[in-house]
């Protein structure tokens, strides 16, 4: 089974930073001054996916910004995919952010490969479709269930 935390130790985010850098920059050609930016040690909340043994596999992040909060970088392992990291990863985010701001609209931007993954989640897409780092995206709100 695969769990999914808040970060609390600097190792731990070492870890969610090497798995952007092998999902992102290496697995889909992002330039790493696109992927890793201020907020990343500044004001972004860091989440970690772990296998039963303890093995990290995934990474997520979120912060505050002027349109809400924003879910980004959601990153799973190759080898890990199709396991449930990633509704792990989004249901401790999801919980963690309406504790802290549950009034906020919460949107992401997804790519094209995992707009169904965030519909089952209860996200709808809203706009246009766009092209972030040469990768096409969709912006997705989420609709909370009342």
């Amino acid at each position: 089974m695969i769990t999914a935390q808040a970060i609390t130790e600097p190792t731990d985010l070492d870890a969610a930073l090497a798995i952007r850098r092998k999902v992102f920059v290496e697995g889909q050609g992002v330039p790493p001054n696109a992927e890793y930016d201020e907020h990343d040690r500044t004001d972004a909340h860091h989440y970690l996916a772990r296998t039963a043994d303890g093995t990290p596999c995934g990474a997520a992040r979120w912060r505050k910004t002027p349109n809400g909060v924003k879910l980004e970088r959601f990153a799973v392992l190759e080898e890990y995919r199709n396991q449930a990291a990633g509704a792990a990863l989004l249901q401790s985010v999801l919980q963690d952010v309406q504790a802290a701001h549950p009034d906020a609209q919460v949107y992401l931007h997804a790519q094209l490969p995992a707009v169904r993954f965030y519909e089952r989640h209860s996200f709808v897409k809203e706009g246009p479709q766009f092209n972030e780092c040469d990768i096409e995206h969709f912006k997705m709100a989420w609709q909370k269930s009342s």
